[in-house]
């Protein structure tokens, strides 16, 4: 018997409709993360920064994790998971509205506080949707149910780079020319702010249907799970009083932050990646969708195999082998055959999220809305290493610094997936997880 089960009062029937409802939730989300890879080239364009501050796009989304996922996890105790998400989409809502007017009106430090106002929204609808869809059912599947939640969220990136790459960059490489070849300045001006103008209709949209969602999701039929009665308590070889007696979940936390971190190096910053073999900018807009194509490929697989043939940790393993072969011969190849190797990893990132999050909340019981947001705060990770990624390529080779980056990370998820899973837990409560 699973230490982590469906409450009671939740028969089984009735999980087609809430997972639908939070399907539609991961496929919101991705869509919207994973436009930060295009917004790097549009910022680069826009604003006319450099690198280094082209990733700040990344970095002001992701970092609001860090800074609000605790105090999310405080806001759903008060409202409930579905308040909460609805909450979440609200202020994605007014982030989208920010985020768009002040990037038409090219101020960069306004945009970056549209972008953390979204992640803000983020991270209160992630601390709510991700243990609600691990604990929906047994333990041992969740990883499977992520799968499924997965697939919605990276056919949404699939999307992203490409809509926003047809309604916002296209001709980007010819604007671009244009631009560096103004006669004077106030043309150049002109086609900037021409340029940053066509991401207004967009974003406008974005927020409108973020709050049109929101009220949609507070009239659902969306049950409620109280986390603490849903997924019982496993004992330790500490007190369990606190949530520091849960040794599995700090190394979870540690591996989500490292994870996240080489996802989104796949994902976001394989534009960048390319254009170090000075590849067209009508071509790297679009990579960051090969990237999810990849991850999408690999949840299918994930949804196929686990736990029917492998357990969801020892796939979290092997996957990790997978991140430290690819990116290896991204580093050993060059131009489009290195990058298609970057694309790869999104096959093997494509699992990760969901064993690693099922499996350091296992057996926390009323500890699990904390733990959560401990384990959403981990997404900073995607603000953390591609900012290292940023600076550092400026000094040295751009490869050696993906492959320096990406190994490390890989192999700490590899320790996980064989060990650290388990630390602090007795046998008896593994077994769930084994």
């Amino acid at each position: 018997m699973s230490s982590t089960t469906l409450a009671a009062d939740h028969p089984k029937p009735s999980t087609l409709g809430p997972m639908l409802v939070i399907g539609l939730l991961f496929f919101i989300f991705g869509f919207v993360t994973w436009l930060n890879g295009p917004l790097i080239t549009f910022v680069k364009l826009a604003f006319q920064v450099e690198d280094v501050y082209a990733f700040l796009v990344p970095f002001a989304f992701y970092i609001s994790y860090l800074v609000f996922s605790l105090p999310a996890s405080v806001v759903l105790r008060r409202t409930g998971m579905k308040k909460g998400m609805a909450l979440g989409l609200f202020v994605m809502a007014i982030g989208a509205l920010a985020f768009g007017q002040f990037a038409t009106m090219r101020v960069f430090s306004g945009a970056l506080v549209g972008l953390f106002v979204i992640g803000a929204g983020l991270s209160i609808l992630q601390t709510a949707s991700n243990p609600y869809i691990s604990i929906l059912g047994p333990i041992e599947s969740a990883a499977q149910r992520i799968a499924i939640m997965g697939i919605c969220n990276k056919f949404a990136g699939i999307l992203a780079p490409i809509v926003i790459g047809s309604l916002v960059l296209s001709g980007i490489g010819d604007i671009d020319a244009q631009v560096q070849a103004a006669a004077t300045p106030q043309a150049r001006e002109a086609l900037l702010n021409a340029f940053a103008a066509k991401i207004h209709a967009p974003y406008l949209g974005m927020g409108v249907l973020l709050a049109l969602l929101a009220v949609w999701i507070l009239r659902s039929s969306l049950p409620e799970i109280r986390p603490a009665s849903a997924n019982s308590e496993a004992p330790t070889g500490h007190a369990g009083s606190s949530i520091l007696g849960f040794p599995h979940l700090w190394l979870g936390v540690l591996c989500l932050f490292l994870y996240v971190g080489v996802e989104v190096m796949a994902g976001d910053a394989i534009g960048t990646y390319g254009a170090g073999f000075h590849l067209p900018l009508d071509q790297t807009k679009f990579f960051t969708a090969f990237t999810l194509g990849g991850m999408l490929l690999g949840y299918l697989a994930g949804l196929v195999l686990i736990p029917r043939f492998i357990s969801q940790q020892r796939y979290l393993a092997v996957s990790a082998v997978l991140g430290v072969l690819f990116s290896a011969c991204a580093y050993a190849t060059h131009g489009y055959l290195s990058v298609g190797f970057v694309a790869a990893l999104g096959f093997a990132n494509a699992m990760m999220w969901p064993a690693i999050f099922p499996l350091a909340i296992n057996g926390l019981g009323r500890h699990t809305e904390a733990g959560s947001a401990l384990l959403i705060m981990g997404i900073a990770g995607g603000a953390v290493v591609p900012q290292l990624y940023a600076h550092l390529k400026a000094y040295f080779d751009f490869q050696a610094v993906f492959a320096a980056l990406m190994v490390p990370c890989y192999l700490y998820i590899l320790f996980y997936g064989l060990r650290g899973y388990r630390v602090g837990l007795r046998d008896g409560d593994g077994a769930s997880a084994r």
